[in-house]
């Protein structure tokens, strides 16, 4: 199967549970052979910062016709190909740019360079090393319910994720984004850290793109 022929609605897509919706991308593109079956070349991204509140272009889920919206966190899916020149690229099941797309275009579009955020709207990423997600991650989707225990969005029909250690909840370790834990610099031992830390890297903006650069050569 190639991405020219994929139909963005045999992947499970949940509004508002974009975690959750990775996961299973992950799990559904290796088992198709659109990625390593152990999720090797994945990576999940989640975009948050310590305000949570991030900007986002062209989403589904905005009300607006240049697709804004301002979400507390967002997670997309970056898979990279070592053979050949094939650029990284960018999996969003809740954007409504091209499924998927280059990660230079998907940033471009997405998060618009040229338009200057305030300090407290600044993106940071937490790269993770899709096997090391797959296996470590959790949610009770607690979050997703308000003080009455009703939910807040009606949750996926699949049960919940449970990580391999047992634990029922840690999606706020990956979402956790302060200014002064993210990398100075994208170096070797940055690219080595996202294949060992079970919560990846922390870096900015400004250096997404040359850390999958790094990571693809």
């Amino acid at each position: 199967m190639t991405t020219s022929n994929l139909d963005i609605s045999q992947f499970d897509h949940t509004p508002f549970y974009c975690e959750e919706n990775v996961y299973m991308l992950c799990k559904k593109l290796g088992m198709i052979g659109m990625a390593d079956a152990e999720g090797s070349d994945l990576f999940a991204v989640f975009i948050s910062n310590e305000k949570k509140q991030v900007p986002l272009w062209h989403q589904k889920a905005s009300k607006r016709a240049d697709g804004i919206i301002l979400w507390d966190y967002h997670v997309i899916c970056i898979q990279i190909k070592k053979e050949g020149s094939s650029p990284p690229q960018v999996w969003d099941l809740d954007s409504s740019l091209p499924f998927p797309s280059h990660l230079d275009h998907y940033m471009s579009d997405s998060f618009r360079p040229s338009f200057q955020l305030f300090s407290d709207y600044q993106r940071f990423f937490r790269i993770v090393h899709a096997p090391l997600f797959l296996h470590s991650f959790a949610s009770d989707r607690r979050h997703m319910k308000n003080s009455d225990g009703n939910w807040i969005s009606p949750p996926p029909a699949q049960d919940p994720i449970v990580a391999d250690d047992g634990s029922l909840y840690n999606l706020d370790e990956y979402i956790r984004m302060n200014a002064a834990d993210a990398v100075t610099e994208v170096k070797d031992d940055t690219i080595s850290a996202v294949f060992t830390q079970k919560y990846g890297v922390l870096v900015r903006e400004s250096q997404l793109e040359e850390f999958f650069s790094l990571l693809s050569g």
